[in-house]
């Protein structure tokens, strides 16, 4: 049960017992009105600026969209795919729901990368999986099919059972599919986390499968978003999720990773806390720090009103710009 994402020079290794992996998620057009534009005009700077900041902030990969209506989305995606290869190293999620962007992307990317995603809908899983196999790379599988979204813990196993199944016989080994078991807004679905923590418990004792999330669709529509979302990891983290879409520009988010790691085993003698400490208390004081943090959330909310943010979609980025 162990998954491993590369680049160019790079891996990435998901499983139990190994630091949960951040997953950077705002390469994403998704309610970013300034980002949706410059990479539809084929200006790429500010995905390569938000490459290069999510990744000193500890992400271990990052996820790549480029879901821009009215637009060329294959050609923009795989031209995102290498603006990003270009400044960073880290492998790569290549996410898309159209599988002539999903192949163009597959196509230029070095390494071998996780393709987000497939459901467990015949028609996708027909079309994705042997993609996905032709380039050997690993498949995130969302517990969803023609029925939509199930609210039932054993109605989600089942599609996730079938996508893994199904993705075996099309030569994909186990631990290249990680399941998305669903994160869906705590404040329109109140049973939501409930229902996703019994989930990933059950796929990882039946299954013998990584789980992955995109994290930030449980606080949508709700204040402090950061604080929910940084509880809601290591609660995930607790039932045995292994990784997930998130942002690491959020300081809670990363602390609450970190602290995970320590509690579940997964950081060997507490060297990832106390290197980040030991860097953090070696360079400033905590009312510095805290100034910072203001300073942070106070541009952040401020880009966030800039570009008029969209409720995005399932896995996909928080609307921050």
């Amino acid at each position: 049960m162990l998954t491993e994402i590369t680049s160019q020079h790079k891996r990435v290794l998901i499983g139990p017992g190994h630091p949960f992996v951040i997953i950077g998620e705002r390469i994403n057009p998704t309610g970013r009105k300034l980002l949706s534009a410059e990479m539809a005009a084929g200006n790429f700077d500010r995905v390569r600026s938000d490459a290069l900041a999510q990744v000193a902030a500890g992400a271990q990969m990052l996820d790549v969209n480029a879901g821009i209506p009215l637009s060329d989305e294959p050609a923009i995606l795989a031209e995102a795919i290498q603006a990003v290869q270009s400044v960073t190293d880290v492998p790569l999620c290549i996410d898309s729901s159209i599988v002539e962007a999903l192949e163009r992307g597959l196509a230029v990317y070095r390494g071998k990368p996780l393709v987000n995603s497939v459901t467990g809908e015949e028609d996708r899983l027909e079309k994705v999986l042997p993609l996905v196999a032709r380039y050997k790379a690993a498949v995130v599988g969302v517990a969803n099919d023609e029925t939509g979204i199930s609210d039932e813990v054993g109605v989600r196993f089942a599609i996730a059972k079938k996508i893994v199944e199904r993705a075996e016989r099309f030569g994909i080994p186990r631990d290249d599919v990680i399941i998305d078991p669903l994160a869906m807004p705590i404040g329109a679905v109140p049973a939501a986390c409930v229902t996703l923590f019994a989930l990933v418990r059950r796929l990882r004792e039946e299954l013998g499968v990584n789980t992955i999330c995109g994290a930030s669709n449980v606080s949508f529509g709700l204040g402090d978003r950061p604080t929910l979302n940084a509880v809601f990891i290591a609660m995930a983290i607790g039932a045995g999720m292994t990784c997930a879409i998130t942002n690491p520009l959020e300081e809670k988010i990363r602390e609450a990773v970190l602290a995970a790691n320590v509690m579940m085993n997964h950081d060997d003698n507490c060297q990832l806390w106390l290197a980040n400490h030991r860097s953090t208390s070696d360079t400033e004081d905590p009312a510095v720090a805290a100034r910072r943090e203001r300073r942070t959330s106070r541009r952040a909310a401020r880009d966030a009103r800039a570009e008029a943010p969209a409720e995005p979609a399932l896995g996909g980025t928080e609307e921050t710009a």
